[in-house]
């Protein structure tokens, strides 16, 4: 089991709460009951807003943001809004050290963040808070538009970073968000009569753009595709994974970035785990490229929403850079799927948020000059009655919407 650096993330964690912290009428306590509509006229109080429409399904982008979805509705303007937004942080357009908490349902980021070949860490810096800094390009800025349609709009950035072990690497990023059509057809699903769906993907492919190839012996990058969600006390997060021994396959889960994770809070079923999205306990799980499978998902019982994420899971791939803040025995054993529950990192402190996380990252990109890689990530909200969600949840997890809301039932 990889170490934990514990004690960073919690200097972390009580360091961004100390820039996000809200009036007493904090805006991200109430921001789940908060419609489309309110979100959308809130992010265009602040910034330019693509908005990609048909019919009532919408989604919210915001170039400034790095080409980021913000959040997403299957009910217009009226309807849910699905992405967590940090209101406080949007109004007060202020930079802050080491991250720029934004929220958004689909951001763009790149790994590996620990390690010899991290790009959060400059050489010989300890992996502390103090050293710690997102890559500007990922965090704080706009990208260039360079298409924008009624369905898709599509971003460029070029980028240059140095990492850890002080190697230079260049490339371009090229994202493009759609919003999709024909949902069935694409998970090979029967979708019920009552049952509202939005579905989006960002397509995002990154190219060595420098005069040298990218290698192990000096480090690789992956892109890393996260999602930051609404929690309720009714959510519960679904990861199946690939049965087999240990001594095969290794670990089913990393739980070790903040400490193990409680029974209560964590439990695995064969072929599917289940892991509380409820914004009230702080853990972070990850599966390895030998446990992944293409789908994850979440299910809301108290809104009635099923949540999908499925991504580019490409055949032959085995080297996944490794993100954990210390010098790394296995640089490319890293993490392919993770999930993040926020909640207070001790008793009586405010949490970051609250909001739940569904991470996916790609292979660890080995590319000569001008060669590309691409990762698909994909988000899909089905709102409508358990039945029908049911069937859907049972065709794509392999679990029915019993099992998810029995997981942690008393």
């Amino acid at each position: 089991m990889l170490k934990s650096p514990v004690r960073n993330w919690a200097l972390l964690t009580l360091a961004l709460m100390a820039h996000c912290a809200g009036p007493p009428e904090d805006l991200n306590e109430a921001e789940p009951m908060l419609t489309f509509g309110d979100d959308l006229e809130f992010l265009r109080q602040h910034n330019d807003v693509i908005l990609l429409a048909s019919g009532d399904a919408q989604v919210a982008v915001v170039a400034a943001y790095q080409g980021r979805v913000m959040t997403s509705t299957s009910g217009g303007l009226s309807g849910l809004s699905f992405g967590w937004l940090n209101r406080e942080h949007i109004a007060a357009a202020e930079r802050v050290p080491h991250i720029n908490v934004f929220g958004g349902e689909d951001r763009f980021w790149l790994g590996p963040e620990g390690g010899q070949f991290s790009i959060f860490f400059k050489g010989d810096d300890a992996f502390d808070l103090e050293h710690w800094q997102t890559p500007e390009p990922i965090d704080w800025g706009a990208w260039d538009v360079t298409e924008e349609g009624p369905m898709h709009a599509r971003f460029r950035k070029s980028i240059e970073l140095v990492n850890y072990s002080g190697t230079t690497l260049a490339l371009d990023a090229d994202r493009t968000v759609r919003l999709l059509d024909e949902v069935d057809r694409r998970l090979d699903i029967e979708l019920g009569n009552e049952t509202k769906v939005v579905a989006f993907e960002s397509e995002n492919t990154i190219t060595n753009s420098g005069d040298k190839a990218w290698s192990k012996e000096t480090g690789l990058l992956s892109i890393w595709i996260l999602g930051m969600f609404n929690p309720s006390p009714s959510t519960t997060i679904v990861i199946p994974f690939v049965e087999g021994a240990e001594a095969t396959l290794g670990p089913i889960v990393n739980d070790a970035y903040f400490g193990k994770v409680p029974g209560d809070r964590l439990r695995q079923e064969p072929g599917v785990m289940f892991f509380r999205g409820d914004g009230a306990y702080r853990g972070k799980i990850g599966v390895s490229r030998r446990r992944a499978v293409e789908i994850v998902g979440s299910y809301d019982a108290e809104s009635g929403v099923l949540t999908l994420v499925h991504y580019s899971l490409l055949e032959g791939t085995t080297d996944y850079v490794n993100s954990m803040w210390e010098i790394q025995d296995e640089p490319f054993a890293g993490d392919v799927v993770n999930s993040y529950n926020d909640g207070p990192p001790e008793p009586g402190a405010k949490p970051l948020g609250p909001f739940y996380e569904l991470e996916t990252s790609s292979a660890a990109a080995e590319l000569a000059p001008g060669e590309s890689l691409t990762h698909v990530h994909q988000t899909f909200h089905f709102q409508g009655p358990v039945d029908e969600l049911d069937a859907i949840a049972q065709t794509t997890l392999g679990v029915s919407i019993e099992q998810i809301t029995a997981a942690f039932s008393p």
